[in-house]
């Protein structure tokens, strides 16, 4: 297809969100023989210089903001890994309770979604949704239930990027469309009547199951609407479809990262959140010390133990998953569509839902690129609990346009970081 001039047509706003668990590497301020290991930056505001962990980012030093004192109120209190769920939303787990909230991704996807063949991308190293207060996704829905997340990265390119190369014919692929459309409608059909019959509890279940339903009806249909509209060329000669969690842990994180970038590139979506590991010692993630850095123990329990050397191996691991976001940075700023880097017009928030082990207090949190999003860079800014971390969120939607008023539990946008 015949691409737009640079600057024909209004340049994208784009949104990533990407976590790591378990918190991070926070020896005390006056620990000077690990002060090297500390997350977050030494100094403040613009006199402020990158510590070991961060130095995989140094290159990007003029697109990077980073925020330190922020949390969400209500998570203040959980033990740190339920807080991994509030992460994009900052709904309400309290209490023996489990009151999640739209996530902050989805609240852009539903007003950026018109735009693109698909709403968002909620990825994770693992897939699925998990369960409560240890998930395997960061994506929730307008009823605050979890979204499943994809992480198989074949699938995902059979997904999303096959139609322009799968030798299908226009006709064929509609006929597959209504057969796919047929199927759901049946499907729903019997399933609103099955859960007429049901108990309170399964009928919650049955509602979650609904809820999926109704969100491959709407892909279906926004598959038929975007049918006759070709798909931007692109080459996926590097991509690896097939990297294995379980030897090759950089790989996998990567291959994940290739695939947004052209999802950005080819303007499939908009909005993309990728969970690179669950709390708790769950999943994959848990692995990747050892098989990434030869580390004999795994992420949780290096969250954990308070032996010798116990800052040099957390903060080596969080050095290296800031390898891998950085990595993505790379790409982003390497890899250009008809309006120039893709950094320039994507705003990444990088970050983690508590610091050092289970506490959901000052979240390391870090934004990245969005210039031509009216995003100002180069400064570190610490704040104390009157910011809470809803109000960083909320800045990001008014980045990428979505002009919600609040977010969550938000008292307005961080000030200073967008152009007035």
């Amino acid at each position: 297809p015949i691409l737009p001039a640079r600057g024909e047509s209004p340049a994208p706003r784009r949104l990533v969100y990407v976590y790591f668990p378990n918190g991070c590497s926070l020896p005390a301020e006056n620990d000077a023989a690990n002060a090297r290991w500390r997350w977050f930056p030494s100094g403040e505001g613009k006199d402020w210089q990158f510590t070991d962990v961060l130095k995989p980012l140094e290159k990007h030093r003029e697109r990077l903001s980073f925020f330190g004192g922020m949390s969400h109120p209500k998570s203040r209190e959980l033990l740190g890994h339920l807080a991994g769920d509030t992460w994009l939303t900052g709904g309400d787990l309290r209490f023996d309770q489990y009151k999640n909230s739209i996530s902050v991704d989805q609240a852009a996807a539903q007003v950026l979604k018109s735009e693109t063949r698909s709403p968002s991308l909620v990825l994770s190293t693992d897939g699925g949704v998990g369960y409560k207060s240890r998930v395997s996704t960061l994506s929730f829905g307008q009823t605050g239930r979890p979204i499943p997340s994809e992480h198989r990265q074949r699938s995902i390119f059979e997904r999303y990027f096959s139609p322009s190369g799968s030798g299908a014919t226009t006709s064929d692929r509609r006929r597959s469309l209504a057969r796919d459309k047929k199927i759901v409608d049946l499907v729903l059909e019997d399933s609103k009547r099955l859960r007429k019959k049901l108990g309170e509890r399964d009928r919650s279940k049955m509602d979650e199951y609904l809820d999926s339903l109704n969100a491959v009806e709407e892909q279906v249909k926004r598959n038929e609407a975007w049918l006759d509209r070709p798909m931007k060329a692109f080459t996926a000669d590097h991509l690896n479809l097939d990297p294995n969690p379980r030897t090759a842990a950089q790989d996998y994180l990567r291959a994940t990262f290739d695939l947004i970038v052209l999802a950005l590139q080819t303007d499939i979506t908009r909005v993309v959140s990728y969970m690179m590991g669950r709390e708790d010692g769950m999943g994959f993630g848990d692995n990747f010390p050892k098989i990434a850095l030869g580390i004999n123990k795994g992420h949780h329990t290096i969250s954990h133990d308070m032996a010798d050397g116990h800052w040099p191996e957390w903060g080596s691991f969080d050095q290296w998953y800031a390898k891998q976001f950085g990595y993505f940075l790379d790409r982003l700023a390497a890899t250009e569509d008809e309006h120039g880097p893709l950094i320039d017009s994507t705003l990444s928030l990088y970050g983690s839902c508590c610091s050092t082990t289970h506490n959901a207090r000052n979240y390391p949190a870090a934004l990245a690129g969005g210039a031509a999003m009216g995003v100002q860079h180069g400064t570190y800014r610490r704040y104390d609990e009157e910011e809470p971390f809803s109000n960083l969120l909320l800045t990001t939607l008014h980045a990428a346009g979505v002009k919600a008023k609040t977010f969550s539990d938000s008292t307005g946008v961080v000030p200073g970081v967008l152009k007035a």
